[in-house]
This record gives C-alpha cells, sequence and structure tokens, in this order.
C-alpha cells in the first residue's frame, strides 16, 4: 500500500467519514480558511484514485468519489509501518514509549491489562 501525504490522509479521512461524495463536499468537510481551491482537492483525489484508495462514478463531467479501502485496513498498514520503522516491532518499547511519554492513567493501564489478558 503506497503511503500518503497529509493532504491526502485528510481527504481520505472526509471519504472514510461521507463515504460518497463530490469534491464540493470535500472541501465543505474541511475545517480550513479559507477553503482551498476546486482544482487542488480535485487533483489530491484524482491522485488518491491513482493510488487505489478511491473509485469514482461519473454522471457527465461530474465525479462522485468513495473509498476503495476501509479506515481499518489503512490503519493496520500504517500501524505496521509505524511499529517497525519506530519500535523495531517491540511491542516492549512501544509499550514502555506509551508507559513514559503519553502519561497513561492507572484506568488506562487497567483496560491495557484487561486487553492483554483476554488476548493470551
Amino acid at each position: 500500500m503506497e503511503e500518503l501525504t497529509k493532504t491526502e490522509e485528510r481527504v481520505m479521512h472526509i471519504l472514510w467519514q461521507l463515504k460518497k461524495c463530490f469534491v464540493k463536499d470535500i472541501i465543505d468537510a474541511l475545517p480550513d480558511d479559507p477553503k482551498p481551491p476546486y482544482n487542488t482537492i480535485s487533483s489530491v483525489v484524482r491522485l488518491l484514485e491513482k493510488k487505489g484508495y478511491a473509485g469514482y462514478k461519473a454522471y457527465g463531467k461530474t465525479y462522485e468519489y468513495f473509498p476503495l479501502i476501509s479506515k481499518s485496513e489503512y490503519r493496520k498498514s500504517s500501524f505496521k509501518k509505524f511499529f517497525s520503522g519506530y519500535f523495531d516491532n517491540s511491542a516492549e518499547s512501544l509499550f514502555s514509549f506509551m508507559v513514559k511519554e503519553q502519561q497513561l492513567s492507572k484506568e488506562d493501564l487497567d483496560k491495557i491489562k484487561d486487553i492483554i489478558n483476554k488476548n493470551k
């Protein structure tokens, strides 16, 4: 799965949220002010389509876009790259980082322990 730029990822989040939409809908959903130009977002969506992340249905010269991969699939792929790149595939390194750097609450730690115990 090819990596996405930050802008492509932001647009994918909107596609996942809206499920089907036109470029205008994506622009309306962006929190940016001022809004990006139509042509910019249209180009981003076409890149997503070329990378295999989005599909479209044509209505004359108008295109309705939709995600081709789920958010869950993308999350899994992104996490694998993140996990191997930053933590050398070491769960110990990941959890050590989370506990030390993210200041997890006792409740968070208890939930993590429960998840681990359920998956033994």
